[in-house]
Order: structure tokens, then C-alpha cells, then sequence
């Protein structure tokens, strides 16, 4: 756009008189400049004007298990519901769920039904049973009409607007990403899902993507086309496009590295199987207060990790910073906080220990 002046309003010339604002509109914006002076220009605006960060953690309901299928090797889906059958919280693609199980074991697992049918949540689980047990009690414990609390759903790999998608999931990795596959069906955008497994019979849905047409659904089971080439297939996202990756941490390791290179105009968004490897850690020593016993902390380990040596049942989900189930009180120490959650008033005496480090000397803690 050009832009002009105008001689019309130029100067003082005009024919037009001058206005004259009335003493409320005057005391109005003295009471504007004050404002800003105080809240966004001087020392205390940082203090008074504090960001309000995302509040992660959702709301308990005690649901049924409505439903327990098997999906394909070792992997089961499971349909929870309201015992009077009214519809849950509404939800959308990305979205997850924390199960707290009947052992009291809390795990978070992703939403992979219909978005638009609210008459049930669906997870799929893989059983792992060389993991820490969540699978396990999964496959074993949940039956139809077993009582299960939940908290959520909350969304940490939100779906954002694009001009094209290209999905990658690995396995297990198929079920965030198989929402978004729907939405993007129904709402007739552009899409292509590349899917890769071990076996056909060890992926899940494989019939319910083949509803999905208007799309392009590539399934590369390993045992009929080899280990995959990450960066081929990153390579076919169109320019600007928004590539969803979910699966194994070397999976999307390996995008991150070539992302920039072959499509620096699109955005790369990934959901973990695991926790990040801990960086520019150091050594540090923990006090368990009501214990009165000490930790050391290996500056590749989290406090959480060392922690469990000692107390084994020490509450945890998510171990990624972003679901708050690990939150200790701190009673003395400094804290390098590496969370996203918790606003700087509860960093002043809390930290997540699944990833939270010191930042210097030793911590005390309430456990």
C-alpha cells in the first residue's frame, strides 16, 4: 500500500475548530499515562504485570471402562465413559488424558477417538513389559465397567492452522496424529500420513485409516521396506507446511536435524515417547526432610531418578515438565526450574523434580 499525505490536515489553517476534551476525557488519560508509567514502563511492571502461563493440569472425573479391543499386537484401545452416559468435556486433536489406575499409578495417554463424539474418551496402550508397569496394569486390570478416574483432557500438541500436513508416526505414535488425520479428512485440507511400524500386525487402526480418502496414507512397515529414511519423507512436505511427527525420540531427533535444511519454512511439532535427556546437568545433593536422609543427584539424572532410589512409590506421570504430578514443596536451596507450568509465585517454594535442577549447592525438600 502507498502511503500519502493529505494536505487537508496539514496544519492550522483548517476551518475546522479545534477540540476541546471535557475534564473526565483529561483526568481518563492522565489515568492512562499513569498506568503505563507503572505497570509497563517502570522497575515494578515486571512484578505487576506478570504473564499468566497455561494452567496444565485439568480436573479429576471418576468415569467406567466402557470398552477394552485389541488393536493389533500388544496394543489395546480402551473406551471411557460417564456412569449416567452424558457426554465428557469437549477435547481436540492432540489432546491427552492422565489414567490414574487402580494401583494409584497415574500415566497420560492420547485421546484417538472421534474429536466430535463426546459419549466416550479412546486411548490405545502398548504393552511394555520391560517398562515401569502403566502397560502392564492397562492389559491386565482394565475390564469392561471397571471404575477409572481421569484427569483432562488437556493438550500439549495442539493442531495449528496451515496450508498443508504432513503426518509421521511411529507405531504406538499413530494415536495422537489419528484425530488430526480425521479433522484434516473432514475438513477436505490437504494431508499426507506416512506410518511406520515393525509389522503390519503390530500397528494399530490400520483399518480406520483407510476410511480417510482425501488424503494420502503411506503405511512402511520395517519388515517389508527397511528402516526408514527420515529425511526422504520429511523432504515431501510441501513448502510451509506443518509436519506432525510422533514415535521413538531417534525419530524425531534425526527431523530436527534436517528440518531446517529441506524446508526451513515449515514447523516441525513432535510429541515424546520419553522424557529429554538431561542437558547441562550437574551434580547435586537433595535432602529428604521427613526422611531425613540425603540423595546425590548424577549430573546426567534427574532429582526424580535419584530420588526413587530411595523412595521408590515417589508420585510421577509424565516426566517431561508438563504435568505437575511430581510437584514437591522446597523448603531451602535454589532451584534452576525447568518446567512449563508453574507461575513464579509457586516456583518460590516448588519445583517438578522430573526435570527441575539446583542451581546451585543443595536443596531441601518436603518428602
Amino acid at each position: 500500500m502507498t502511503m500519502t499525505t493529505s494536505d487537508s490536515s496539514a496544519g492550522s489553517d483548517s476551518d475546522t475548530p479545534d477540540f476541546e476534551p471535557s475534564r473526565v476525557l483529561r483526568l481518563a488519560a492522565r489515568a492512562t499515562v499513569a498506568y503505563r508509567h507503572v505497570f509497563a514502563a517502570s522497575r515494578a511492571a515486571p512484578w505487576l504485570s506478570r504473564p499468566k502461563p497455561l494452567r496444565n493440569w485439568g480436573f479429576d472425573m471418576n468415569l467406567i471402562v466402557a470398552e477394552v479391543r485389541t488393536e493389533a499386537a500388544d496394543v489395546v484401545s480402551v473406551k471411557v465413559a460417564s456412569p449416567d452416559g452424558g457426554d465428557l468435556p469437549s477435547w481436540i486433536p492432540g489432546a491427552h488424558l492422565d489414567l490414574i489406575l487402580p494401583s494409584g499409578k497415574q500415566r497420560q495417554y492420547s485421546l484417538c477417538g472421534d474429536p466430535d463424539d463426546l459419549s466416550s474418551y479412546r486411548i490405545a496402550v502398548r504393552r511394555i513389559d520391560t517398562g515401569l508397569g502403566g502397560s502392564r496394569e492397562v492389559h491386565d486390570s482394565l475390564r469392561t465397567g471397571t471404575p477409572i478416574t481421569v484427569r483432562g483432557p488437556r493438550n500439549a500438541f495442539p493442531l495449528v492452522a496451515a496450508d498443508s500436513y504432513l503426518f509421521v508416526a511411529g507405531g504406538i505414535g499413530i494415536t495422537p496424529i489419528l484425530p488430526m488425520v480425521k479433522r484434516c479428512h473432514d475438513r477436505e485440507l490437504p494431508w499426507r500420513l506416512v506410518y511406520l511400524g515393525r509389522s503390519r500386525a503390530t500397528m494399530p487402526f490400520l483399518d480406520e485409516l483407510a476410511r480417510y480418502s482425501r488424503g494420502q496414507v503411506e503405511i512402511r512397515p520395517d519388515d517389508e521396506f527397511g528402516p526408514p529414511g527420515i529425511a526422504g519423507i520429511v523432504a515431501t512436505a510441501s513448502p510451509g507446511a506443518a509436519v506432525y511427527m510422533c514415535g521413538p525420540t531417534p525419530l524425531m531427533s534425526t527431523a530436527r536435524l534436517v528440518m531446517r535444511e529441506i524446508d526451513p519454512t515449515g514447523s516441525l511439532h513432535t510429541e515424546r515417547f520419553s522424557p529429554l535427556p538431561v542437558v547441562d546437568g550437574r551434580e547435586f545433593e537433595i535432602r529428604l526432610a521427613r526422611r531425613g536422609t540425603t540423595v546425590s543427584v548424577g549430573p546426567d539424572e534427574t532429582a526424580l531418578a535419584a530420588i526413587r532410589r530411595e523412595v521408590p512409590g515417589v508420585a510421577y506421570s509424565c516426566r517431561q515438565g508438563f504435568c505437575g504430578t511430581c510437584r514437591v514443596r522446597v523448603l531451602a536451596g535454589e532451584v534452576d526450574h525447568r518446567d512449563r507450568i508453574l507461575t513464579h509465585n509457586e516456583r518460590e517454594n516448588s519445583m517438578l523434580i522430573c526435570l527441575s535442577r539446583s542451581a546451585g549447592g543443595s536443596l531441601v525438600i518436603d518428602l
